[in-house]
């Protein structure tokens, strides 16, 4: 029964895919299809139009798997290092530098998505936080 549920969550999440595919050729936008659908299921999934439960099975299988989706992508690069040559020391500062940025990024949003959600939870139990999440 579980494989029939991700089989389904997974084909909620295509559905998303499509529908951002669509809206992005009408609409002419300037961004990828697959992107516009994901932030149209962020909305919907912010404003708890649709359960989280819906697609979180699917979504875990999914990520699962993801490492295996940049086999081909690492395949083509080894196929073309021609390109690469005589450029390694600026791929590495590169790739240090991006990896810097991501980690300093998603840090600074996980911090603050914990930041919101502690004072909406406050909000709802009446109580009133300090910044470091004690009682005041």
């Amino acid at each position: 029964m579980k494989i029939i549920r991700i089989i389904i969550q997974v084909l909620l999440l295509y559905l998303f895919y499509i529908v951002g595919e669509y809206l992005q050729k009408k609409l002419h936008l300037p961004v990828s299809g697959s992107i516009v659908g994901l932030l149209l299921l962020f909305v919907l999934l912010l404003f708890k139009v649709i359960p989280l439960k819906w697609i979180e099975d699917g979504a875990t299988t999914i990520l699962a798997y993801l490492p295996l989706f940049f086999i081909p992508a690492t395949a083509g690069i080894v196929n073309h290092m021609d390109i690469f040559s005589g450029r390694g020391l600026l791929l590495i500062l590169i790739l240090i530098v991006s990896s810097v940025l991501t980690i300093a990024a998603a840090a600074h949003s996980s911090h603050w998505l914990s930041s919101l959600n502690s004072k909406r939870k406050a909000g709802w139990s009446g109580e009133r936080l300090s910044e470091k999440g004690k009682e005041i």
